[in-house]
């Protein structure tokens, strides 16, 4: 008799994502459109480019004084970012 061996669609997905090599671009940008969500429309009104390179979030920010005040928390925000997409994606922020 054949048995059938059921699985997740959500999985399957996933493996198949795996396997091609496009799951962390995928994650990497849902975590860069997460930006606004988690950061708060304040300071993504005051965000230039954002991009990822080498697991560092690289954020153009336009106003030094806001800068200044992200950097001192940047910790808070890699662990905010990550939760949001549900993965270890950066280590790191660095503002410029």
């Amino acid at each position: 008799m054949f048995k059938r061996r059921e699985e997740l669609i959500y999985d399957l997905i996933l493996r198949n994502l795996r396997s091609t090599g496009l799951e962390t671009p995928l994650l990497q940008r849902r975590l860069i459109r997460s930006w606004q969500e988690v950061m708060g429309e304040a300071v993504a009104n005051r965000t230039g480019e954002i991009y990822i390179k080498n697991q560092t979030l690289v954020v153009q920010i336009k106003s030094p004084a806001l800068r200044a005040d992200l950097n001192m928390q940047r910790r808070v925000f890699v662990d905010r970012l990550n939760n949001h997409v549900g993965a270890q994606i950066i280590t790191d922020i660095r503002f410029r």
